[in-house]
């Protein structure tokens, strides 16, 4: 009888030659379990995880598969796992229609129900540099949250083929599956996030920009944000723009929405402090607010700016502070 997990025909590569790649590896995994689950915590333990199986198994790892492969194969089972029976993530902007006059943020919702900030752009180490914009592009917010829509096995599928560059076999390998349903599943998934773009749920179209000319705009959004500066941000932002508050649903679309939150409800944020970082391929803040007896500043939101052409586009807030700064580095507080 042979055993299934024994070296395949050829000289296996050893277990410490593999164990000292696997390693290499964990940044780009790290992005795509993030795409899968939507929550940077999640994807985090999912890499762990990987990586404790892809250790204890190298010396069954035989070298027909390329070593990229095996371990998407592991991850992809995780991440599987990980979504059986689960429910998806979301956008406020997933969950009802925009508000209008809004005077409070509403109810809020557990963490588990919402697409998270992923620190930084997309980690793409082993994708060819030709296709970096379509890899930034799919760790959107908004695209992340498309993603959703899929059954776990087509969000993998689109992932696999269209973001990180393999070929059907190589997908049919990582799935245990053909490549005739490799391709249905992509054709399947293709369909659903056309349908998603064509009912304008992104916001604004977005173009690619200058990451120069991205900086700038965030730039100006901090200054005239910190400066509670109503006439320059509404120079900012486009006529469509949406600000989202997860973890409550309200959600608002349209600058004159937007300002008269800002001027009313959330005026609070007058004097308000950003810190700048980035996060899903896009300028980020940690917004700090001054304490009431003015000796410092402490955590508020973290805000995720999208920029398109000339304006900004959408403004994703997150509330979640206290598992937030510390993913994205930023200080439990700032000094007066």
């Amino acid at each position: 009888m042979t055993d299934p997990d024994a070296p395949g025909p050829g000289t296996p590569p050893g277990r410490e030659a593999v164990t000292a790649r696997i390693e290499g590896h964990r940044r780009e995994l790290n992005g795509y379990c993030y795409r899968m689950l939507g929550s940077a915590f999640e994807a985090e333990d999912a890499v762990q995880e990987t990586m404790v199986r892809a250790w204890r198994g190298a010396d069954r790892f035989d070298g027909r598969a390329s070593l990229r492969t095996w371990l998407y194969r592991i991850a992809t089972n995780v991440c599987l796992d990980a979504l059986a029976g689960r429910e998806r993530r979301a956008r406020p902007m997933d969950l009802c229609a925009p508000a209008v006059g809004a005077t409070s943020p509403g109810g809020a919702l557990d963490a588990s129900a919402w697409i998270e900030p992923f620190p930084g752009g997309p980690s793409a180490a082993a994708v060819d540099p030709a296709e970096a914009a379509a890899t930034g592009e799919s760790v959107r917010l908004a695209f992340v949250a498309a993603l959703q829509h899929l059954a776990p096995r087509q969000r993998a599928v689109l992932l696999l083929r269209e973001v990180l560059g393999f070929s059907a076999r190589e997908v049919a390998d990582v799935q245990g599956s053909t490549v005739a349903s490799v391709n249905s599943a992509l054709q399947r998934a293709r369909a659903v996030l056309a349908a998603w773009r064509s009912e304008g749920v992104d916001g604004a179209a977005s173009a690619p920009i200058p990451e120069a000319t991205r900086r700038a705009l965030a730039d100006r959004y901090a200054a005239a944000f910190s400066g509670f500066d109503m006439e320059a941000l509404s120079m900012l932002l486009h006529v469509d723009a949406t600000l989202s508050l997860a973890p409550h649903t309200l959600w608002m679309r349209g600058s004159e929405e937007i300002r008269a939150w800002l001027a009313g409800p959330a005026v609070g944020c007058r004097g308000s402090r950003l810190l700048p970082t980035t996060a899903n391929g896009s300028p980020a803040f940690g917004q700090y607010r001054r304490r009431a007896d003015g000796t410092g500043f402490d955590p508020w939101a973290l805000q995720v700016v999208e920029v398109s052409g000339d304006a900004v586009t959408d403004i994703s807030v997150f509330r979640d502070t206290g598992r937030l700064f510390p993913l994205f580095g930023l200080p439990p507080h700032l000094d007066a």
